[in-house]
């Protein structure tokens, strides 16, 4: 497994603070953030999973802890518009320029506007997608936000 990624590239040129931790990915897992949990020995509330959606036709990042499920009534009031659905599996690898169950919100192919969950931002720790499948980034809830240009708004249902 490569320990250079989009990712970690785009935390380094930033200047962020971070640390990889691998896993064995299971591509059958039901959910892969909360297997990811489980793999790395944290609780779900700090492994948070990477969702591309859409927000009045226009692609946005979301990322909310891996256990708990994203309201597209919030995500939608969190950029201003009327509504939001889940982008499909394809289009989303196509935007980011990585596959599903490695999407990262860093490094990924254009850079769009991001919400991370507000809760995420009491933990002293998260942990996101390095950007490829079985690898996750330890790092600070705020220097995440901060790194990304993203805000912190309610998002999950």
């Amino acid at each position: 497994m490569s320990k250079t990624t989009p990712a970690t590239l785009a935390l380094q040129k930033a200047g962020v603070t971070f640390s990889l931790h691998a896993y064995d990915y299971d591509p059958s897992a039901e959910r892969i953030g909360l297997q990811a949990a489980e793999a790395i020995g944290e609780p779900p509330s700090r492994v948070l999973k990477t969702l591309m959606a859409e927000v009045d036709g226009k692609p946005v990042c979301v990322v909310v802890p891996s256990d708990r499920e994203v309201s597209m009534k919030k995500l939608a009031a969190a950029f201003g518009g009327k509504s939001a659905q889940m982008m499909k599996p394809a289009d989303a690898e196509r935007a980011t320029g990585y596959k599903v169950g490695g999407i990262s919100p860093f490094g990924q192919r254009r850079k769009v506007p991001t919400a991370i969950e507000e809760n995420a931002l009491a933990e002293d720790y998260v942990y996101v997608n390095g950007g490829q499948r079985g690898l996750q980034i330890r790092l600070a809830p705020n220097d995440a936000l901060t790194a990304l240009g993203a805000k912190s708004a309610p998002l999950i249902a």
